[in-house]
């Protein structure tokens, strides 16, 4: 067994899947490891070893980094389906964001999809995956 599927089999945690090198998706992890109060997300870059044999796991194309990825009880949610799930696990004021739902998943992936293409544009392009603050470096895989 790789080391990734060790990782992978050893955690029991929801793990978001992330593009390690956008400006965004790096504020999004910090925003969920602000409001997380359980600690219950752990974390993978989608370019990370995890994140690759996650991907892989699942079918999904290991060259997409687009995609918002949540993987939780054996299954993938994908793009705003998958963020939508994370607010709700965040708990307080975030699982008003559940709401949403009742938005049709295409209508909410086509919104999404737009903004992923711009997110670089937008928030910038980091030249490597950031390095976590100690106190939370337990919490991100790979």
């Amino acid at each position: 067994m790789s080391d990734a599927a060790t990782v992978i089999e050893a955690t029991s945690a929801p793990i978001v899947l992330y593009d390690g090198v956008c400006g965004f998706c790096n504020q999004s992890v910090q925003l969920i490891l602000r409001n997380d109060r359980h600690g219950r997300f752990r974390f993978a870059a989608l370019q990370s070893e995890v994140g690759q044999a996650l991907l892989r796991r699942h079918g999904l194309p290991a060259d997409d980094l687009d995609t918002f990825v949540l993987v939780e009880d054996g299954r993938a949610y994908l793009r705003s389906t998958g963020a939508l799930r994370v607010a709700r696990g965040m708990g307080g004021a975030w699982r008003l964001l559940s709401v949403l739902r009742i938005v049709p998943r295409p209508l909410r992936d086509f919104a999404y999809d737009l903004f992923a293409r711009n997110r670089y544009r937008m928030f910038g392009r980091l030249d490597a995956c950031m390095l976590p603050p100690p106190e939370v470096r337990s919490r991100f895989l790979g």
